[in-house]
């Protein structure tokens, strides 16, 4: 695992167990639950952004290629 999975990792678990503690308290501390939410959402858009989109591969599947012939190109 990289260096970077291993710290977004560390983000999200660390900014759930955040979140859920300061929602856990009695009397509820604000800035510490924002803290939290900020940490986990910051782990989970670091991740996404290695994650590839579906509509940027080109079409793999494709059995017919087209060719272009040399009569076309010298026209």
């Amino acid at each position: 695992m990289t260096f970077s999975r291993t710290i977004n990792f560390i983000f999200i678990v660390i900014g759930g167990a955040i979140a859920i503690y300061a929602q856990a308290e009695e009397r509820q501390n604000t800035y510490l639950l924002i803290g939290g939410i900020v940490l986990l959402m910051l782990g989970i858009y670091r991740m996404s952004r290695n994650i590839p989109s579906k509509y940027d591969k080109e079409e793999e599947t494709s059995f017919i290629k087209s060719e272009d012939s040399d009569e076309d190109t010298n026209r």
